[in-house]
């Protein structure tokens, strides 16, 4: 029985070192974008706010049409203006509770942490975009954008062709949203990792492996 213990205090000791390590070091390890020689012809942008890191569309152009997904009169105050959507993954009670590092609490944390609870999109609307020390901008070819699309698609739960809304009154502000999302949050996959993974695969300048935002901006400016 002492050794049992032994051995699985190894065992967690190992995981949280390897973790550490993982945080410290991984992200400052560069993916390299693809090269290539056709046009960049659609924007988008990495937006964070200092906690989720967001993948900002334009909300319809000749290759992808998001309205055919998601729809503004799930936000408290739609509008014609609007010609961006930002669209980020993680941890539904996360996202839902937390719109800033102020509103963390344990339960939340370790909830998220230990991939017990389950995930959702969070869309945020914009009627345009500029590039800042928390927003870079990005320039795609088509069949980039097209890919970055359908890893977004695939991260939703989809009813009817179109994203799940999840009910709540949580919202960041007047034109943000929440829909129900696949896959699980976890240590090792939260939303600036699944921004990263994005990033690979559409061909853009990624890290290794991250877990916050900011190597994800810096490689990108």
């Amino acid at each position: 029985m002492k050794k049992t213990i032994k051995y699985i205090g190894f065992i967690f000791v190992g995981i949280i070192l390897t973790y550490i390590i993982s945080v410290f070091v991984l992200p400052y390890i560069t993916v390299k974008g693809t090269t290539v020689q056709t046009l960049r012809e659609i924007n988008i942008y990495i937006k964070s706010n200092g906690v989720h890191t967001d993948i900002v569309v334009p909300i319809k152009n000749k290759y992808y049409n998001w309205n055919t997904k998601i729809k503004q009169k799930h936000t408290k105050l739609p509008s014609e203006k609007m010609k961006y959507v930002g669209i980020g993954w993680g941890d539904k009670g996360f996202y839902l509770n937390t719109p800033t590092w102020s509103d963390l609490t344990v339960k939340t944390a370790l909830t998220a942490a230990l991939g017990r609870s389950s995930t959702a999109l969070h869309t945020t609307y914009y009627p345009s975009m500029k590039e800042t020390n928390d927003c870079v901008k990005l320039s795609l070819t088509n069949k980039q954008y097209i890919k970055l699309c359908n890893y977004i698609e695939k991260s939703a739960l989809i009813h009817n062709n179109e994203f799940v809304p999840i009910k709540t009154t949580a919202y960041y502000g007047n034109h943000d949203a929440f829909y129900e999302a696949n896959g699980v949050y976890h240590l090792f996959k939260t939303c600036n990792t699944w921004t990263n993974t994005a990033l690979k695969v559409c061909g853009q300048n990624a890290c290794l492996w991250t877990i916050t935002d900011n190597e994800i901006l810096t490689k990108n400016k």
